[in-house]
């Protein structure tokens, strides 16, 4: 059996089961917008990404938290992301808590100069 893949951001997040889970998601996609508004805005491997002079970040729901992919990028917000969850190229914000706005616009910001750039890695 095939896995369901959404066709779009809309039909991604009408998806998420729990109303905290879309409405951090919901947020996280405006901040991402306002942060990067040249971006395109695609699904790939199933989840929301947004694209521009190659991948700048994507997000997925979880039960607990939502994930944010910035790539590498992490690494360079090693001490800002103190108290969060990451690995490598994620960043698990949880449900219950809000969003570091002001913190997902400058990863953002800073993967699209990177791009921008050329110096993707």
């Amino acid at each position: 059996m095939e896995r369901y893949r959404p066709a779009s951001v809309d039909e991604y997040l009408a998806r998420v089961s729990s109303d905290d889970a879309r409405a951090s998601l919901a947020k996280l996609r405006a901040i991402i917008r306002d942060a990067a508004p040249e971006a395109a805005e695609v699904i790939a491997y199933g989840i929301p990404t947004y694209k521009f002079h190659g991948m700048v970040c994507s997000f997925a729901a979880f039960k607990n938290h939502s994930s944010f992919f910035p790539g590498h990028t992490v690494a360079d917000f090693v001490d800002a992301l103190k108290g969060y969850k990451t690995s490598k190229s994620t960043v698990q914000f949880p449900h219950d808590q809000p969003l570091p706005e002001s913190l997902v616009r400058a990863m953002v910001k800073a993967r699209v100069a990177e791009n921008v750039a050329g110096k993707r890695g």
